[in-house]
């Protein structure tokens, strides 16, 4: 086996080690810090961002903190991410955490 072989190999085992360890709590927290970060950027309020995306108010501001309601991780629509990327003008990939948690069995 080579050395870049075996470093991929490597680097595939630690990510799923990472992802094992990646709760979905954590992951949802990760995400309300990186839209607390975006909107921060861009100067912009809660109430305003909640407004543009199409989601109440109470609701975004939730999001940022990684709740969909006190005690319960996010977990916001797919339709609705692509709303806050637009509204806070940043791809999607940078509004989720790297580490993803690992959800699908197998």
């Amino acid at each position: 086996m080579t050395i870049l072989a075996l470093s991929t190999r490597e680097a595939v085992l630690v990510a799923r080690r990472r992802s094992s360890e990646v709760t979905w709590e954590s992951f949802a927290r990760e995400l309300g810090h990186n839209l607390l970060r975006a909107r921060e950027a861009t100067g912009l309020s809660q109430e305003r961002v909640a407004h543009a995306a199409g989601i109440a108010s109470y609701t975004y501001q939730k999001f940022e903190k990684g709740e969909s309601r006190p005690g319960m991780p996010m977990n916001p629509r797919l339709t609705t991410l692509v709303a806050l990327s637009q509204v806070l003008g940043v791809p999607i990939e940078e509004l989720l955490p790297p580490d993803r948690p690992r959800l699908a069995g197998g």
